[in-house]
């Protein structure tokens, strides 16, 4: 088989994930999408903001960088922390698929 310069494509399935979170974490979410739609000119909703936020964050992490390559083959099972004793759950699921 020939060997490609370009490597095999990542997963690209969106994937669903419910939180919830407090009245004044929504409220400064709303109030950053207009911000933005103030700065760029274009509205965009707190959904679509997320998302890139989060990944921003991440990449500017650089604790969670360096950790990261540390420890590159990173557990993924489990990794939910308790609270008040509950478990935090969050539902994943591909883009499109049906809830129940």
């Amino acid at each position: 088989m020939p060997e490609l310069k370009l490597a095999k494509l990542p997963d690209r399935v969106p994937v669903k994930l419910t939180i919830t979170i407090q009245p004044n974490l929504a409220q400064s979410l709303r109030e950053y999408a207009a911000v933005y739609r103030a700065t760029y000119g274009e509205a965009e909703s707190v959904e679509e903001l997320v998302p890139f936020m989060l990944t921003s964050f991440l990449e500017g992490d650089r604790g969670f960088t360096k950790a990261r390559k540390e420890v590159p083959q990173m557990p993924m099972a489990d990794l939910q922390p308790r609270r008040r004793g509950r478990r935090i759950t969050s539902t994943t699921q591909p883009s499109g698929g049906s809830e129940e």
